[in-house]
């Protein structure tokens, strides 16, 4: 029954990638400005603002739903289906999933006042998720390692 909805639920896991992917792609950059301000300063205040939203309305939702259709997309096929790309493209999101859990568990430091990182690491895990996010995308439209 779903394989006559497969197209669209295609569009909205692509849809939904998109906006977890931006989330994604600007927290980090969000938390390079975040750490040169002044805690409990005005600018850091509105720094969690902007980070919890985004995590909370945006990257959250988005995640789920992203997941949620590509088991949905996953199944309607079987994933005997799929070849070797198909299962390194789901590591690869595990490992999107850790990041997104560990820039929450980032969002959490700032508001208590105990972020130890240093800017520079958020510059590189921001380019870190861009890495992951090309390899995706590899897999997912190159197919490389296809039987």
């Amino acid at each position: 029954m779903l394989d006559e909805y497969y197209e669209w639920i295609k569009a909205v896991h692509v849809i939904f990638m998109t906006a977890w992917m931006v989330g994604m792609f600007y927290l980090p950059r969000l938390y390079v400005y975040h750490n040169d301000s002044k805690r409990g300063s005005e600018k850091d205040k509105v720094f969690q603002l902007m980070e919890s939203r985004l995590l909370k309305i945006i990257m959250a939702p988005a995640a789920v739903i992203t997941v949620l259709t590509g088991i949905i997309l996953a199944s309607i096929y079987g994933l005997s289906a799929f070849g070797f790309w198909f299962h390194i493209k789901v590591f690869l999101v595990v490992i999107l999933a850790v990041m997104h859990i560990l820039l929450a568990k980032y969002a959490e430091d700032f508001r208590h006042g105990t972020s130890e990182k240093k800017t520079r690491f958020f510059r590189i895990f921001n380019e870190c998720v861009t890495v992951v996010f090309m390899l995706i995308v590899i897999m997912v439209v190159v197919k490389p390692f296809e039987e």
